[in-house]
């Protein structure tokens, strides 16, 4: 799977928060971030499920649009994508980062360290 756009993230949203739906109800459910016409997201979805993001149920009247992919699947792929782009791979520098610019409550920090003694790191 290739790296997502920002319209393509959108429409999967729609996808996943609706768990599939008619043309209709995606229009009405993507225009108040997006603005965009039928004619716009029927070819988002046309192109996405030439990408194999989307499946098409065209036994269904109306046709079902759904996700292909899961939404952790592809936020996996956007964090490996992002730390190899800006950190060149090294994780600790991008934790290190976000630590030092966005604050953890007692609650998260105390999570965080469980995870990394789980992690025997």
């Amino acid at each position: 799977m290739s790296e997502l756009s920002q319209r393509e993230w959108t429409v999967l949203s729609a996808l996943w928060d609706t768990g599939g739906a008619p043309l209709g109800v995606l229009v009405e459910t993507l225009r108040p971030e997006t603005g965009w016409s039928r004619n716009t997201v029927l070819t988002y979805l046309t192109r996405m499920e030439a990408k194999g993001l989307v499946t098409i149920d065209k036994e269904a009247a109306p046709h079902v649009y759904r996700a292909a992919v899961d939404r952790e699947t592809c936020r996996a792929q956007e964090r490996r994508s992002f730390l190899r782009q800006v950190y060149q791979g090294a994780a600790g520098d991008l934790v290190a980062a976000f630590l030092k610019e966005e604050p953890l409550s007692a609650e998260e920090r105390q999570s965080l360290r469980r995870l990394l003694d789980e992690m025997e790191v």
